[in-house]
C-alpha cells in the first residue's frame, strides 16, 4: 500500500513530521481526523480525488523518460 498511516496525537490533534530523514518528495493528505503520507513518483503525477469535501482516493500516473 502506498499510503502510509500517520499518527495524530489524540490529545492535541497535532501531527508531527520528521523531514530530516526524508530524501524523496512526499505529500500528506488529511481528512476526517486521519492522516496518510505517500512518496511522490520521480516522473508522473499524483491525483487526489475528493467528493463532497472528503478524500475518496489517490491515483498515481507514472512514467519514465528515455
Amino acid at each position: 500500500m502506498r499510503l502510509k498511516e500517520m499518527k495524530i496525537d489524540p490529545a492535541t490533534m497535532q501531527l508531527n513530521v520528521d523531514i530530516i530523514n526524508k530524501k524523496e518528495a512526499f505529500a500528506i493528505v488529511v481528512c476526517d481526523g486521519k492522516a496518510r503520507m505517500t512518496e511522490l513518483p520521480e516522473h508522473g503525477e499524483t491525483i487526489i480525488v475528493t467528493h463532497q469535501g472528503k478524500v475518496k482516493r489517490v491515483k498515481w500516473d507514472e512514467g519514465e523518460e528515455f
